[in-house]
């Protein structure tokens, strides 16, 4: 028993050493550098689609994480490096969760939760597919919407998720226009990869801006169909005076978030 005789701060104490070192393992590290490699491929897949979506030849393909999985696996290689992503964004999930539990900052605490369910969702969704599987992001958006919808306030809370992913838009916009993105790296990256990132977080940011309002669109109209997730929300913009150039603004936006991401594969602070 610790000093202060204490149990729970014992094994409190206890865990995050053993969180720490596991953090710490050179398999770990490798894995969340792999992890940000395969989020480069997502991205890049992403502004493939989004470009085809502004073209007018996005057929029945969805512009979200699905989508761009399924984009992969129609490819000779594709099963592969289905399962090298899934893999890489399996072991990211691992090592968000160990800044979960040493982090002591709230703040810093939420981030890591957050990226531990996002990247947990992208692996679990990439063995997916990589098992011969499919999914479609828009069909659980709306599912969760719908789920959402029925709850008591339920309009109110969709209506909150709406602002929630608007806010975290505006924090990839500030990230990337203020260059916050450089204290996640181990060292300065060079001009070239600062200038790729400002236009990768800022073009992103405008896409998840997008999703946010198809959200708060749901709620105001009550129709849960509405929020179909990021394929819906660039979809919307089609339809927009200069809409087709706001399109491949944002699959430049999101190819240069890829790129970035292949770079912080190599410097990331892990």
């Amino acid at each position: 028993m610790n000093s202060s005789g204490d149990p729970a701060g014992e094994v409190s104490g206890e865990a995050k050493r053993a969180a720490a070192k596991a953090g710490d393992h050179p398999v770990v590290e490798w894995g969340a550098r792999l992890g940000y490699g395969a989020s480069g491929v997502l991205h890049l897949l992403l502004a493939y689609l989004t470009a085809r979506i502004a073209l007018g030849s996005g057929g029945g393909q969805e512009a979200s994480q699905s989508g761009a999985l399924a984009t992969l696996a129609q490819e000779p290689v594709g099963q592969v490096l289905l399962w090298v992503i899934a893999v890489g964004f399996t072991l990211l999930a691992l090592w968000q969760l160990t800044e979960l539990i040493t982090r002591h900052e709230a703040s810093d605490k939420a981030k890591a939760a957050g990226k531990l369910v996002l990247y947990s969702a992208l692996a679990w969704m990439s063995f997916t597919f990589a098992s011969g599987g499919s999914t479609s992001s828009n069909k659980q958006t709306k599912e969760f919407t719908a789920s959402l919808m029925e709850a008591p306030g339920g309009r109110v809370l969709v209506g909150l998720v709406g602002v929630a992913v608007i806010g975290i838009a505006a924090y990839h916009v500030h990230k990337g226009w203020r260059e916050r993105f450089l204290a996640d790296l181990q060292e300065h990256p060079g001009r070239w990869v600062v200038l790729i990132a400002k236009v990768g977080y800022i073009g992103k940011g405008i896409a998840l801006a997008a999703v946010g309002v198809l959200f708060i669109t749901a709620a105001i109209q009550q129709r849960a169909g509405k929020a179909t997730g990021l394929d819906g929300g660039l979809r919307s913009m089609r339809d927009l005076p200069a809409g087709t150039v706001i399109l491949l603004g944002i699959a430049l936006g999101l190819a240069a978030y890829g790129v970035y991401s292949f770079a912080r594969a190599r410097y990331a602070r892990v």
